[in-house]
C-alpha cells in the first residue's frame, strides 16, 4: 500500500521544478563559500570529546540508582571506572588538547 500510494503521488502529483525550487536550502541563509574550505580540528576535537565523556557520565546513573545493592563490590568498580575516567582527562589535558592559544 505504501509503495502503491508513493508511485501514485509521483505519477500525478505537481511538477513545477523551477531555478528557485532547485537551488540547496540551508535553513533560509544565503549560501556563499566553498563547502570544502578547512576548518580547525579543534572543533572536532572538542566535540568529540564533549560526546565521550557526557557518555561516560550516563554510566554514573545505574551506581545511583543501586548503590545499596551493590555494595562495596559496585564501589570498588565505580571508583576504578572514576580513576579511568580522570585518567583519560588528565591524559587529554597534558596532552594539551584543550588549549586553543597556540
Amino acid at each position: 500500500m505504501v509503495g502503491g500510494i508513493m508511485t501514485l503521488t509521483h505519477l500525478f502529483g505537481p511538477k513545477r521544478k523551477t531555478s528557485e525550487k532547485l537551488e540547496n536550502f540551508e535553513s533560509g541563509i544565503e549560501g556563499h563559500g566553498n563547502a570544502r574550505r578547512p576548518m580547525a580540528i579543534k572543533y572536532f576535537l572538542i566535540a568529540i570529546l564533549f560526546v565521550l565523556f557526557d557518555v561516560e557520565v550516563i554510566f554514573f546513573y545505574p551506581y545511583a540508582v543501586n548503590f545499596r545493592e551493590l555494595g562495596w563490590h559496585g564501589f570498588l568498580a565505580i571508583v576504578m571506572f572514576v580513576a579511568f575516567f580522570l585518567s583519560g582527562f588528565i591524559y587529554i589535558i597534558k596532552k594539551g588538547a584543550l588549549h586553543w592559544e597556540e
